[in-house]
């Protein structure tokens, strides 16, 4: 995966200049390696698909307007997330934040019932690294429509990802790339893992709500990269490339022992059973 790819995505995803994505095991040759103390902020492949999602516009239209019913819903939404700094769920918020290196998969471990990583599953890592990155690009175009500010520079209030707060300014909080990379993997595993599709679904849901916990995100942002990631998916059974990896990857699943449980997966069911 060359340079300019890892920085595309990086500036279509997070509009965070110093991100860089960590090379894709399965299909692309190693990126060279990071500056010393240099954070890895994305863990993903090529897309299937480069760009945002064409027409996105017209999916989700604007975002709710000052004084609305809807983003009263926002604020009060936004208020009852502020209510859970500190907790657990908060914690767990800023986890899912982590789109490095381990984060994604390591988000929906507990939940499959597998350990997800390039060790036991390359064929799934696979499969997620790349249509995670169509899932987080296909939010940009909309994103830089509407360039909507984030919760946390409206109610000064603090977030769980202090060291990215300057990079989320400058970039638009309409709709959650986030979210759409959360929903659009948890419905991706969902294929992978038929039995568990309907938990699966719901962390990926619950992987958005966390923006909104960490005061990063409103709800209507959420709700709408959830419809992205929704349309991204769709889009994606067109590819035949893509088809074919997640062929792949069903077969690998079908393949696995049942592991251990650790016992962090009862933390992180508590924590999101506080919502």
């Amino acid at each position: 995966m060359n340079r300019t790819v890892v920085a595309s995505l990086a500036l279509l995803i997070a509009g965070c200049t110093a991100a860089v994505a960590a090379p894709d095991s399965v299909s692309t040759p190693a990126v060279a390696p990071m500056p010393q103390g240099q954070r890895v902020l994305f863990d993903m492949g090529p897309p299937y698909f480069a760009g945002p999602l064409p027409s996105g516009e017209t999916l989700v239209g604007a975002p709710p307007a000052a004084g609305t019913d809807a983003m009263s819903r926002d604020e009060r939404l936004s208020a009852a997330g502020l209510a859970l700094y500190g907790t657990e769920r908060f914690k767990l918020a800023a986890r899912d934040a982590d789109l490095g290196p381990g984060g994604v998969p390591g988000a929906f471990s507990c939940t499959a019932g597998v350990t997800i990583s390039d060790a036991t599953t390359p064929a799934i890592m696979h499969l997620l690294r790349r249509a995670n990155a169509d899932f987080g690009t296909s939010t940009s175009g909309v994103k830089k429509l509407y360039n909507r500010a984030r919760p946390f520079t409206v109610n000064n209030k603090p977030t769980c990802t202090p060291d990215d707060e300057e990079a989320l300014r400058h970039n638009g909080s309409y709709p959650s790339g986030h979210s759409a990379i959360g929903y659009g993997a948890g419905l991706l595993l969902a294929a992978v893992f038929p039995d568990k599709a309907a938990a699966l679904t719901r962390r990926g849901i619950e992987f958005g709500e966390s923006r909104r916990v960490c005061n990063v995100h409103w709800e209507s942002d959420i709700e709408a990269g959830r419809d992205f990631a929704a349309a991204t998916f769709a889009r994606l059974q067109s590819d035949p490339t893509f088809r074919e990896d997640l062929a792949k990857a069903q077969a690998e699943a079908r393949a696995l022992t049942p592991a251990a449980v650790p016992a962090s997966c009862a933390a992180e069911a508590a924590a999101l059973a506080a919502r």
